[in-house]
């Protein structure tokens, strides 16, 4: 498969008919392929900033596809461990994200988990508003529309976390998922997803598209790409 392009296939983790019990088993390795490859930590590097800009202020954050909820459970040990005042909020279009991430959450944990579309929380009050491993899945006008959501309702600041459609990624993922025995769909769909993302130049005609300035664009260990936008006081 050529990177040249972005690839447009759908994943099979996206199927509408996948049961519940194999997409609890796809996310539940993906989680682990998370802390395999440090996905949280761009996040929690972004949220430190966020609370720079906002000293001693509780931030209320969203994150938007929220899978397992993996991310989530993090920044909640993450701001705990520091004595960081948050408020967690998850939400998630596909009501079987909702089921494994209840199912993965210990019961002191106090993150709100929504089913339903991130647009319908715009009249919420939002610091930040994160997503990860979230933009490649979407169309080009769902991510301009999501874009101009995190830039008109996030207070503080806000962040898309995702892949970097890179050759040695691309090559490496399939021999990483065999090699923990990871679910065939994320083996798969991990490749694919790959493919189906961004590199560096690609997202600055969509940040003009979408009429957004002051961002930054970067790239975070391993094969992560970053686009942020942090508003300081």
């Amino acid at each position: 498969m050529s990177l040249k392009s972005r690839a447009i296939a759908d994943e099979l983790m996206d199927a509408p008919d996948l049961d519940a019990e194999t997409y609890a088993a796809v996310v539940g390795d993906l989680a682990k392929v998370n802390v395999l490859t440090l996905a949280a930590r761009p996040t929690l590097a972004f949220l430190k900033r966020a609370f720079a800009a906002r000293p001693g202020k509780r931030l209320r954050v969203l994150d938007v596809g929220f899978g397992d909820g993996d991310m989530l459970r993090r920044i909640a040990r993450w701001a705990d461990k520091r004595g960081r005042a948050v408020e967690l909020v998850g939400v998630d279009l596909n009501p079987r994200s909702e089921l494994a991430a209840r199912a993965h959450t210990p019961p002191g944990m106090a993150i709100r988990w929504i089913t339903g579309d991130y647009a319908d929380l715009a009249n919420e009050p939002w610091d930040c508003v994160i997503s990860s491993l979230v933009a490649h899945h979407m169309t080009h006008g769902q991510l301009i529309a999501f874009l101009r959501f995190m830039d008109e309702h996030a207070k503080v600041g806000w962040l898309v976390n995702d892949l970097h459609r890179h050759g040695l990624a691309h090559f490496g993922f399939p021999l990483l998922a065999r090699l923990f025995g990871w679910h065939r769909i994320v083996r798969l769909d991990g490749t694919l997803s790959i493919a189906r993302s961004y590199r560096p130049a690609e997202w600055r005609p969509i940040l003009a598209e979408a009429e957004i300035a002051g961002v930054r664009v970067y790239r975070a260990f391993p094969f992560r790409l970053c686009v942020e936008k942090l508003l300081r006081s």
